[in-house]
């Protein structure tokens, strides 16, 4: 897969309490990704934008809720969801980033 197709596959991190924790606590780093997009894909593109090196990859669909505009019912866009396991000594620094 060339370059600039593995950059396409990171949409955005997710930053959330639950992320956080993890973070801190197990070195795994959460992405929004591409719904199309595999585990070695995934493992690919953070190891060419981030220069780290990746330990294991776990990928979960997440499910769009329903919600009503009035009295209009709509729903929100699936989307999947990609937990990034870094190998010892290895960061990724959202603030400086």
């Amino acid at each position: 897969m060339r370059q600039i197709e593995l950059m396409k596959v990171l949409e955005a991190p997710v930053i959330s309490e639950k992320s956080s924790l993890s973070a801190e606590k197990e070195k795994r780093v959460v992405f929004k990704v591409r719904k199309n997009s595999t585990k070695q894909q995934i493992k690919r593109a953070v190891e060419m934008l981030f220069e780290v090196e990746v330990d294991s990859v776990h990928v979960l669909n997440v499910k769009g809720k329903q919600k009503r505009f009035g009295r209009f019912i709509g729903a929100r866009s699936d989307w999947k969801k990609a937990y990034i396991k870094l190998k010892p000594g290895f960061d990724i620094d959202f603030a400086s980033a």
